[in-house]
Order: structure tokens, then C-alpha cells, then sequence
């Protein structure tokens, strides 16, 4: 009982942090499709644009719920210390995604002259849950401290967080569609990169100022040479970042994938960092993961729960990606 009373809660901590990376990873980038969308030149690239992640969206989000769930029923004292501190940005991101999920099937069955207002909800509603997530991923790692300079971090994650969304959203595209609307995704690409290493850098920098525990871990010898691996890779991923998307002919060889890759690969080194970091904290020196679990037989429980429903949602992402992989097509709706 000792040995699960141990281990269950670090089981359920590791299937909260893949799914919240996954979210992060699968809704981030038709998120960024969504603030993308004003800068299409046409309704009919706005319409590709919608069909890359038309298929995909209702499964992407699953994996928020998931997340969050496992926290509401694993870690319940954690949840009530994160959402009392949260309960605003939580709101508003919440109806940022209620907006984007309305307008996504209104956009399609408004006239032509009601598009347009359905276009702008859609992106605002991406925006708006992006920039909701970036406010709340500042405050979690400042371990909701109130003060001025938390603010200001804050709103720099609350900017990063949709850039990073948007470089998803533009690698997406570049593996999703062809021709004009590709190469302009390769642009948006570009400019989006330079806030995203911003935004690593300055949650890289800030966490360890944070928490001298933290501080300890990454720079005390001989740890500090065992973690160079992290940052090392990271910045080789952030080198072929910026050289494929300053290169069209690499991607017109066929190598566009290597835009979201590497972003990919940034963003679950950034996952393990700070995972790293917090250990053996669910919130930053305030409260460990012991301290915030359910009671061993009710983890037990959860985790039949769990074991069935995690595969479930594995089989169906899978499932959906590998019937409509490829590139994008119209998207169409039954009037």
C-alpha cells in the first residue's frame, strides 16, 4: 500500500503533463490556424485553411479535458488552489473556445454577407483562448504570486503563448496545403519564431529566479553538465527552425515537416524542463504531489478509469489523423 500510495500520484502526474503537452501540441496548431485566418487573401484560402483542421479539432480538445480532469479528481487540493487563483483567465478562456467552436460551424452555413462577422469571431475566439492559456501558464510558474513584475511576466507568456500557437498553425498548414497559401505560410513561420524563442527563453530564465529549490537543481555541479543535453538540443531545434523557414526551396523539396517537428521537439524539451524543475511539486514550493492527491484507494479507482480511457482517446486521435492525413481538401457541410 506504501508502494502505491508512492507511486499513483506520480502515474497520474505523468498523464496529466502528456495531456496537457498534447493539447498544447494538437489544439495549439488549428488555435493558430484560427488567428492566421485575417491574413488569407481570399475566402477560398480561408476555406483550406478551415479544412486542415476541420477533421481534427473536436479531437484535439480532448486532451484538455483530460488534463484537467485528472486534476479535478487526482489532485483535488491542487485544484482548488490553481482555479482559486485562475478563476478569471479560466472563464475567459473558456468562452474564447465556446466562440471559436460557434463560429467554426457558422462560418459555414452564414451567407456571404454574414461570413465575414463569423471569420473575425472565430479568430477572436482563438485568440482570446490562446492568450487566456498564456496569462495562466505565467501565473503557475510565478506560483501565483501577486505582485507587479508576475504581472508583467504574465502578459510577455500571454503574448508568447499565441505565437507559439501561430507557429504551430503555419507549420500545419505547410504540411497541409500547396501552392500560394503554403508559401505564405512559410512567411507567417518566420515572424512568429523570433516571440516563441522569446517566450522559452524568458520561462527558462524565469523559473530558476522563481524558486532558489529550482535555482539548486539546474546549476549545482555536477547536475548542470548531465542537463546540458536540454538546452543544447533545444537550441539546435531552434537553429533548423529558423533555417527551414527562411529557405522556400527546402520546403518545396518536401522538408516542411521539419517547421512543426521542430517546434514540437522545443516545446516537449521545454515540457521536460520544467517537469524537471518542479519535482516533487505540483505547485512551485507551495505544494507537492503527495500533499494534493486523492486517497490511495480513490487513486486506484481512477486509474481503471484512467487505463481505460487514455487508450481510448490514443486510438481515436490516431485513428482520425490517419484517415484524413494528407493534404488538405474542401471542407463541406450537409444544408
Amino acid at each position: 500500500m506504501e508502494t502505491l500510495a508512492f507511486a499513483l500520484p506520480l502515474v497520474f502526474m505523468a498523464v496529466m503533463g502528456l495531456a496537457m503537452l498534447a493539447y498544447v501540441v494538437l489544439d495549439g496548431y488549428d488555435l493558430g490556424v484560427g488567428m492566421l485566418l485575417p491574413r488569407a487573401h481570399s475566402e477560398a484560402e480561408r476555406d483550406m485553411m478551415v479544412a486542415s483542421i476541420g477533421p481534427f479539432w473536436d479531437a484535439n480538445e480532448t486532451w484538455l479535458v483530460l488534463g484537467v480532469g485528472i486534476l479535478l479528481v487526482a489532485f483535488p487540493y491542487a485544484h482548488g488552489l490553481v482555479l482559486t487563483s485562475l478563476y478569471l483567465p479560466v472563464a475567459v478562456m473558456l468562452i474564447g473556445l465556446t466562440l471559436r467552436g460557434v463560429a467554426f460551424d457558422f462560418r459555414t452555413k452564414a451567407g456571404d454577407a454574414r461570413r465575414p462577422f463569423w471569420n473575425a469571431m472565430f479568430t477572436s475566439g482563438s485568440f482570446v483562448a490562446a492568450a487566456s492559456q498564456g496569462w495562466m501558464l505565467g501565473s503557475y510558474i510565478t506560483s501565483f504570486r501577486d505582485a507587479g513584475w508576475t504581472y508583467a511576466f504574465n502578459a510577455l507568456i500571454a503574448i508568447a503563448v499565441p505565437a507559439t500557437y501561430v507557429l504551430l498553425g503555419a507549420g500545419w498548414l505547410i504540411m497541409k496545403t500547396e501552392g500560394e497559401l503554403q508559401s505564405r505560410a512559410l512567411k507567417w513561420a518566420r515572424l512568429a519564431t523570433v516571440p516563441f524563442v522569446l517566450g522559452i527563453v524568458a520561462i527558462s530564465v524565469a523559473t530558476p529566479l522563481v524558486s532558489e529549490t529550482i535555482f539548486n537543481k539546474w546549476f549545482r555541479l555536477p547536475d548542470f553538465f548531465a542537463l546540458l543535453p536540454i538546452p543544447l538540443t533545444t537550441g539546435a531545434a531552434v537553429f533548423a527552425l529558423w533555417h527551414v523557414t527562411g529557405r522556400k526551396h527546402v520546403v518545396d523539396a518536401g522538408y516542411g515537416w521539419i517547421i512543426f517537428a521542430a517546434t514540437v521537439l522545443i516545446l516537449l524539451l521545454a515540457t521536460l524542463g520544467l517537469a524537471f524543475s518542479i519535482y516533487p511539486y505540483i505547485v512551485i514550493d507551495r505544494l507537492n504531489v503527495w500533499e494534493a492527491a486523492s486517497a490511495t484507494s480513490s487513486l486506484v479507482i481512477i486509474l481503471i478509469g484512467t487505463l481505460i480511457t487514455l487508450p481510448a482517446i490514443i486510438g481515436y486521435t490516431i485513428f482520425v489523423y490517419r484517415i484524413f492525413w494528407g493534404k488538405a481538401r474542401d471542407l463541406s457541410y450537409g444544408i
